[in-house]
């Protein structure tokens, strides 16, 4: 099996862990995380958390994905047909755009219905996700099909769209 990406179901809270786990064995990951606000109530805190709880990335062929498993913060890899889940580099590309942008993100549980598009201008230029309507205004989500999960974000009104076909 030639490399590609995969997404590894962590114990609870062992993300970070997990990731140190894999990059020690020497195995490329991804772990997408996002830092919030938290409130208290004696104190205000910036903190960096997963944008998938539960999830991280790999990028592995079929020996270093049977290596993973293997770590402790690991529960199993993802499943599709009886095979290992593969995600489309697009896929992982998008969320990273995504996250490198200084627009806050959402995690939405569920995959939003609607028109695939790839925004053609602005700080997003070149994701392709699925559009969705809110009150709000414009936003577009880039969904992970196989974790169920949609990363949304807000686009000004002056984005560009233009709708794709089906990859």
């Amino acid at each position: 099996m030639e490399k590609s990406w995969l997404a590894l179901y962590t114990k609870p809270r062992s993300e970070f862990k997990a990731e140190e786990q894999l990059i020690s064995s020497g195995i490329q990951t991804y772990l997408p995380t996002i830092t919030k606000l938290k409130q208290w109530s004696d104190r205000k805190k910036k903190i960096t958390e997963p944008l998938f709880r539960g999830y991280i990335f790999i990028y592995a062929d079929e020996h270093e994905r049977l290596t993973s498993v293997e770590k402790p913060a690991i529960v199993r890899c993802l499943f599709d047909n009886g095979r290992p889940a593969r995600i489309p580099d697009w896929q992982i590309d998008n969320i990273r755009k995504m996250l490198e942008s200084d627009t806050s993100v959402i995690v939405h549980n569920g995959i939003v219905p609607g028109a695939k598009v790839m925004i053609k201008s602005g700080s997003f230029q070149g994701v392709i996700g699925t559009v969705i309507n809110e009150s709000s205004g414009k936003s577009i989500s880039v969904s992970i099909d196989l974790l169920n999960r949609s990363v949304i974000a807000h686009l000004p009104d002056n984005c560009v769209l233009e709708v794709v076909k089906e990859h």
